[in-house]
């Protein structure tokens, strides 16, 4: 589906018709119909318009998702929209995954963060933390961006890039930031996937996924605990993970989910026995979409 809300705006403007439009510009009737059926015009016509109204090209068309979630997050993205669910995810998503792994900003701080671009400093609270959390909103920007695309090692990869560039585990020459440990790690006293066989455990964890035709909340669910234990990257791969489900729950129309701090000790317990006890895991989950769920109630959306 594609809007052309700009478009139609910008010829009530001008006073010009579709008709006045199709002879200007010699497009067909045809093609000027697909703007009302909100249907793909070919990048030749798009420009022609573009060039007509003085426009940019972007400006004409852009693709609208049947998802009300992603679509209100993409408006609102554009629109640079305060106080709405683009704002609260940013905000609510960014300080839970940061403090789930440890770091030391309160929501406040994160909340001050994204609306102004600034920080009262506390005693204590490292640089990185900071940098994170911007780039935690960047991360969320580019899954928004890239929620319809294809999940991919690519995709994966530029996350953790989005995450930890600049920070200082990147100026270490070992730690890899958006592409595969090169060192072994352990997580809660269990081994995790040797460097050498990641990638071909990645492959065969997003081959498998995407193979699935009708994509569920326990899908995506089943995959975070699969990339968690084989922990593919030096750090950043809780964050990582939970970026991916979120990317996941709007490419497939599923209700996001966010894991909120106090309650990591059962996130941490469902992903420790997840090969044992699935559904501590999926119940911490569908608990986190409650979550969500109470975000749209405050905000007075409907799906």
């Amino acid at each position: 589906m594609f809007s052309y809300e700009k478009l139609e705006a910008a010829l009530k403007e001008k006073g010009i018709s579709k008709t006045m439009l199709s002879e200007d510009l010699g497009l067909s009737s045809r093609t000027v119909a697909k703007i009302a059926k909100g249907e793909k015009l070919s990048r030749r016509s798009i420009q022609k318009i573009a060039d007509y109204l003085g426009l940019p090209a972007d400006d004409i068309v852009r693709e609208a998702s049947d998802n009300m979630i992603l679509q209100t997050l993409r408006d609102e993205k554009e629109m640079k929209l305060s106080g709405g669910l683009y704002h609260e995810l940013q905000v609510r998503m960014t300080y839970n995954s940061n403090h789930i792994e440890g770091s030391k900003l309160s929501e406040e701080q994160t909340r001050l963060i994204f609306e102004t671009n600034t920080i009262d400093i506390g005693d204590g609270i490292p640089v990185d933390d900071i940098l994170e959390t911007v780039h935690h909103f960047r991360a969320i920007d580019y899954v928004i961006d890239n929620a319809e695309v294809m999940l991919s090692e690519d995709v994966i990869k530029q996350l953790h890039f989005i995450l930890k560039h600049d920070t200082k585990d990147s100026t270490l020459s070992w730690f890899a930031a958006g592409d595969y440990k090169k060192r072994a790690n352990v997580v809660g006293g269990r081994e995790t996937t040797r460097p050498s066989e990641v990638h071909k455990h990645m492959k065969a964890l997003v081959d498998e996924y995407n193979a699935k035709k009708d994509v569920t909340i326990e899908d995506i669910i089943a995959f975070h605990a699969e990339f968690e234990y084989i922990h593919p990257f030096q750090d950043g791969n809780g964050r990582v993970g939970r970026l991916i489900a979120l990317k996941e729950c709007l490419s497939h129309s599923v209700t996001p989910f966010i894991i909120e701090d106090y309650k990591k000790n059962y996130y941490y317990r469902g992903l420790a026995e997840w090969r044992n006890e699935k559904e501590w895991l999926i119940d911490t989950c569908l608990d986190g979409q409650d979550t969500f769920v109470r975000i749209l109630d405050m905000l007075d959306i409907h799906i």
